[in-house]
Parts: structure tokens; sequence; C-alpha cells
């Protein structure tokens, strides 16, 4: 009986020493995981930084998705913490696939590189799923949210597991891309491609794709915006910056963008966007920019009204980088919505 409590007690150390680990970025296996191609991830690893705590009924999680190339890591504290109560809910920061934490062509060991399956949002989504319900034992979330790739992860989620979560909330995302999107998107994927040190995606060093950063750079707000942060004679030390400026492993960068080129909500659904919303269950709040020149707003939009979502459509010449919980109106709309 002594070495029984014994044990308990040393259990239930263990577990409030792990409790205590607040957003520490942490691995999870979910083994080898099947994409929707038919190809597998073998011993695939999701990433995820954890603040709060779960209740006892494991219903007050906040599910936050990563941007395009972002890590759980960029929204520890600030703007993230300003909308999400972590003394009331348990946010949970996912590390999309691909984004070199989650299993990513850089990380792998057993299919580094251009050996990696290619995958889509809907597996991002499905590898999320099984982490929250495999490793958290989670049946259900408060919400589910994210900003760009996030918001578009975020319309995923709305179709794929519809009775999972109370609220979404996509943020400057979209249900499908714009034909302007995949122009801007598969320009971007051309020119990491073209470059002569990616080599086909074998390549040993990271190469410097500066082309692809400038392209990147010139889209992500507006021309009125840079014209008034890029002053004509500040010009050439922003040129010397970026000609300086590394990036992330640019096969992890091909991933990513080829699967936003690939996302469709309306797939499974005869590509019907009124079908796709019709399974949407949860309440949902969609936050867009109206001059957004990277993800275009108007399937979002036109999305919102195909449901009794509330709309915040952000005019900014901040562009793509509007949406975001630093803006007043967005933070103030997402935390009413948890409110409630």
């Amino acid at each position: 009986m002594k070495k029984l409590i014994l044990a308990i007690c040393l259990l239930s150390v263990t577990f409030a020493h792990a409790q205590n680990k607040a957003g520490r970025q942490q691995l999870a296996s979910i083994g080898d995981f099947k994409l929707e191609s038919g190809k597998t991830i073998l011993d695939c690893k999701i990433g995820y930084r954890a603040f709060g705590k779960l209740n006892a009924e494991k219903n007050n999680a906040v599910v936050f998705l990563t941007w395009f190339g972002g890590v759980s890591q960029n929204n520890e504290g600030g703007d993230t913490f300003k909308a999400i109560d972590t003394t009331r809910f348990c946010l949970i920061i996912i590390d999309a696939l691909g984004n070199g934490i989650s299993s990513s062509p850089s990380n792998s060991v057993k299919q580094h590189g251009t050996s990696f399956p290619v995958f889509s949002i809907r597996d991002m989504v499905n590898s999320q799923h099984e982490l929250l319900t495999k490793k958290f034992g989670i049946t259900h979330v408060r919400a589910v949210m994210g900003i760009s790739m996030g918001g578009i992860q975020t319309f995923q989620w709305a179709v794929s597991y519809p009775d999972f979560m109370d609220a979404l909330v996509p943020i400057v995302g979209s249900p499908q891309p714009t034909g302007f999107d995949m122009m801007l998107c598969t320009t971007f994927r051309r020119i990491i491609e073209s470059d002569s040190d990616y080599n086909h995606g074998n390549y040993k060093v990271n190469p410097k794709i500066t082309n692809a950063n400038l392209l990147w750079e010139l889209f992500l707000t507006t021309p009125s915006e840079k014209a008034r942060s890029r002053p004509h004679d500040n010009f050439p030390d922003w040129l010397k910056g970026m000609d300086a400026q590394g990036h992330a492993d640019w096969n992890d960068t091909w991933y990513q963008i080829t699967a936003i080129i690939g996302h469709d909500i309306t797939k499974p659904f005869n590509g019907s966007m009124q079908q796709a919303a019709a399974h949407v269950k949860a309440k949902m709040l969609i936050i867009s920019s109206k001059q957004d020149h990277m993800v275009n707003p108007n399937p979002a939009v036109e999305f919102s009204k195909l449901l009794p979502a509330k709309l915040i459509l952000i005019d900014s010449d901040a562009g793509h980088l509007a949406g975001n919980l630093g803006n007043t109106e967005a933070r103030n709309a997402v935390i009413e919505l948890l409110a409630n």
C-alpha cells in the first residue's frame, strides 16, 4: 500500500511539473500519418505550446493555428494574449506541418527534403485533430482561430470537424484562393524553383533567394503603405537589408505554399460554397482586410453571407497585416465572442 501511495504521489508531482511547463515548445508523435493523397508521413510529429489549464471537462481550449512560415513561438505574449484570457482558457498554439517544428522536409530523418510527401491544408487540420484527441484527450474546444494561413486552416476546420468547436475565427484567411491569390503564390513558388542554388530542392545549404522575399514583401501591405514606410532616400538601405536577409528552409516554404495553392474547402461538396457553408455548425466570426493584397477578402466575405456569421472588414493600407489581434476592433470582437 505504501508503494502504491508513493507511486501516486510521484505521478502527481510529475503531472504538476508537466503542467508548469507553460509555453515551452512541445512535440507529440502521432505515428505514421496518412495524407489525403494516400501517401504517409512516417513518424509524424506535431509541435505545440500550451498556456493555461484544461478544465475537468477539457472543453475550455482555444486552438490557435500558425500562419505561413510561422511557428508557435511567434505568438508568445503580446496581442494573442490580450485577446485570449489564459486564466480562463487553455490556449493551445499548434505548429502546422511544414513549418520546421512539426514534421517537415527540413527535419524529417526518414523522408528528408524532396522525399517528404506533399501535404494539403486538410492534412494540416487532420494532424491537429489527431494531436488534440490523442495527446490531450480533447473532444470539443471553445474555439479554433488563426491568422493568414492559420485563418485558411480555420475555414478547413469549419467543414472537416463541424461539431468540434463552439466558435471559429478565421482572420485574413480564405475558404479558397482567388485567381489573384494563386497568381501570387504560383509566382512566388516559381521564383524558388528557378533559383539555381535551390537545385530543385536538392541543396545541402539553404540558399538565399532574395527575389522571393522581395515579392512577398511587396504584397504584404499596400502601395500607399510602402510609399509611406519606405521613403525614396531610404530605399537603398532597405534593399541592402533585404539582400542580407535570411530565410527559413526553402523546401519547407515550397511545401506550405503548395498547400495554400491547392486549398479549397468545397472539394468534398461538388465545388459548391453553399453546400460547404451548410456543414458549418459553430458560431463564426470572420475578420478580413479590405485592402489585402495577399489573401483576397472576397471569398471570406461571400462565405459570411451564406452563414449567420459576424463579419469585420478592416479598411487599412496595412493590407494583409491589418488583420491581426493588435487591431482593436478585431481583438475586441474575439474577446466578446469568447465571453459569450
